[in-house]
């Protein structure tokens, strides 16, 4: 038996950026585990320049998610001020900390740049953790967390808050589908009816992915491996490392 903690994620807007060049800011279609784990972290009150905790913490800890429902795909056209190259280079020659939005708009003449920023509306995941050798914290101290964050928890982007509680659980199961199987958030109220009304489901297979030796050989359809650029590294300068990822579908 091995403990898991499992918890929802769910808000009108959510965005799991990926690598993100030029002006298009896309979005994995489900959670990275560097959003998962920042998300966390930050609940338990871990400041991005605490890089020796924010490295135990990442290595401490695995990570899958599951599907519920993908959502509804939606694109942003984004418009902003910011400075010009030429200021940003004297900006950072005379003061080489990291670039504040009071900083780079303290600039006289700031341009306005286009972006194009992807969400998923209205996008139902649950995501597991489980520790690791050297982990932090016990998952029961997580889940305290997630129920009672220091720092205000947000969906990918601060502009996307979950519209429900976490829900969060420890679970004791065999493996990581058994755990999935016996997390049953408890329905809001104030719905007045269940969640799955509510969302865009369809009647496919949902989509699971996750680290480490959790899924049973076998267990799971179309399984493949993929390589995601979403490892937490340094979180002052937005670096992240490759791993790799096994997914599959369940119903």
């Amino acid at each position: 038996m091995r403990e898991f903690l499992v918890f929802r994620l769910y808000g009108p807007l959510a965005s799991w950026g990926e690598i993100a060049v030029g002006e298009r800011r896309g979005s994995w279609s489900r959670p990275s585990k560097s959003a998962v784990l920042g998300l966390v972290a930050g609940a338990i009150g871990i400041e991005r320049s605490e890089t020796g905790k924010q490295a135990a913490f990442a290595a401490g800890y695995g990570f899958a998610v599951l599907v519920d429902c993908p959502g509804i795909p939606l694109r942003d056209y984004h418009s902003s001020q910011t400075a010009r190259e030429a200021d940003l280079k004297k900006i950072r020659i005379t003061d080489p900390r990291p670039l504040t939005r009071r900083r780079e708009l303290s600039v006289n003449e700031p341009e306005t740049i286009l972006s194009q920023r992807d969400y998923h509306a209205d996008a139902l995941y649950s995501a597991a953790l489980w520790a690791r050798d050297g982990a932090p914290l016990p998952l029961s101290g997580l889940a305290e967390a997630l129920r009672r964050p220091r720092f205000a928890p947000y969906l990918g982007r601060k502009s996307c808050p979950p519209a429900l509680p976490f829900a969060p659980e420890v679970i004791a199961a065999e493996d990581l589908l058994k755990a999935f199987d016996a997390y049953q958030p408890p329905e809001p109220p104030e719905l007045g009816k269940p969640l799955s009304a509510f969302l865009n489901r369809r009647d496919v297979p949902s989509l699971i992915a996750w680290e480490d030796d959790v899924v049973p050989p076998g267990a799971l359809a179309r399984l493949h491996v993929e390589r995601r650029r979403d490892a937490p590294g340094d979180r002052l300068r937005w670096h992240f490392a490759e791993r790799d990822e096994q997914v599959g579908f369940m119903r």
